[in-house]
């Protein structure tokens, strides 16, 4: 079992990482991230924290997407309301709320996978955000 320059296993900082990513916020994660990738030579650890980071801003991201239509709506009403007039559409709020709702058991269940499968040095295939993992690690072979 390979240890970190800390003395705990590189699995264990794995998990910390994952589940960090999920309970904790991006303050620590970042810490975690920086620790990892200034610090440590381990390089399924560097990547697992990688790995975390685009998760987190790729969740970020889509909730982000998710919450501009209930602001744009807002906005007209918003608008309307200058000239005593009212704007909405209710089922878009159903609708938010679902794919909000969709996204967080999603996460939860992304993060406790990578988690308990950190344990182990092993990994959750998403592939999009593996692939940019790869081309980032990837050796340059022209220096």
């Amino acid at each position: 079992m390979q240890k970190t320059k800390l003395g705990i296993s590189v699995g264990l900082l794995g998990a910390i990482a994952c589940f960090t990513g999920y309970f904790g916020s991006y303050l620590v994660s970042v810490l975690i991230m920086g620790y990892v990738l200034l610090m440590e030579e381990n390089e399924w650890l560097k990547k697992t924290v990688v790995k975390v980071m685009l998760i987190l801003v790729t969740f970020s991201a889509a909730n982000a997407v998710i919450e501009l239509i209930p602001d744009a709506i807002n906005l007209v009403d918003s608008l309307l309301g200058i000239f005593k007039g009212h704007f909405s559409i209710p089922f878009i709020s159903s609708i938010v709320s679902l794919c909000r709702d969709i996204l967080s058991v999603l996460e939860k269940l992304i993060f406790l996978l990578l988690g308990f499968k950190a344990f182990n040095q092993g990994t959750v295939k998403i592939s999009f955000i593996d692939r940019v993992i790869d081309k980032q690690f990837a050796k340059n072979e022209n220096v």
